[in-house]
């Protein structure tokens, strides 16, 4: 006699189950988004708004795509532009669109031993230091950071891994182990500035090269195509996209600052 009812009660639970896992979603992102604090600012805001929790898995941007890819992810929000219409393209996402922007900066060591302090070209700073064979830590991880690092290196006309293990060290970490690892050896590092600005282990490190057009970094926000991934939560993702890009959703971003500095720079397209 209890058959019906016991019955009546698994479905229940099933039901709020299903509904429970609609109202939450994967974000595959770069770690620079998630180190620099933005997301414990921005996701309580939407999930107060939308009842939606976000779970975020922060890794480089090339493993962040490889995970979109396998769908594991419901939103792809990262920072490396040809990676991303490349992943659009081939289906993966919907629709890529501009969230918001930073720069990348060198930093370095008070002693400079590259002699670049205060350059803004970046591609002389880098032959400068290749040519004093200063040391450089790399993420070396295939991260929006460290595609970066490559197309700058390549546009100075060198191809830093020829000294692998020499002057150029690459990590294979993230951005805040690449920079504990790069100061403790006393190297040069590439780094996004929100990253910099958040990192609490400057020790005697100072920007050194800044303000290259070449070093902008520019961040994208893209919903994961149901088309590819049938498991995609396309109602919530799609909600979360909009409301970063919203104006609400940009205000918000605008007003993240970190020692009294705005760490991004909202620039989605407005209707």
């Amino acid at each position: 006699m209890f058959a019906k009812p016991l019955a009546a009660a698994a479905a229940a639970l099933l039901l709020t189950g299903a509904a429970f896992a609609q109202d939450s979603i994967i974000v595959q992102s770069t770690t620079s988004t998630a180190n620099s604090g933005l997301y414990d600012y921005l996701l309580p805001i939407f999930q107060d708004k939308t009842g939606i929790t976000v779970n975020v898995v922060a890794v480089g941007t090339g493993q962040a795509i490889k995970n979109a890819e396998n769908c594991d992810g419901d939103v792809l929000l990262v920072h490396a532009r040809p990676a991303e219409e490349k992943f659009v393209a081939a289906g993966y996402g919907t629709v890529r669109i501009d969230l918001m922007y930073n720069d990348f900066v060198i930093v370095g060591p008070e002693a400079d031993p590259a002699g670049v302090g205060g350059m803004e070209d970046v591609q002389a700073a880098l032959q400068k230091i290749a040519g004093t064979g200063a040391l450089f830590a790399s993420r070396g991880d295939d991260s929006g950071t460290h595609k970066k690092e490559r197309a700058l290196w390549s546009d100075a006309g060198i191809d830093p891994t020829t000294a692998s293990g020499d002057w150029y060290r690459e990590t294979g970490s993230g951005m805040g182990a690449t920079l504990n690892t790069g100061i403790g050896m006393g190297a040069y590092v590439l780094t996004d500035r929100a990253t910099w600005i958040s990192f609490a282990n400057k020790q005697d490190y100072t920007v050194q090269v800044q303000g290259d057009a070449d070093m902008f970094n520019q961040y994208g926000v893209i919903p994961v195509s149901p088309d590819k991934c049938p498991s995609v939560k396309v109602e919530a993702a799609q909600t979360f996209a909009d409301w970063l890009v919203s104006a609400e959703g940009q205000a918000a971003i605008a007003g993240y600052k970190v020692a009294d500095q705005q760490l991004f720079f909202p620039n989605a397209p407005q209707n």
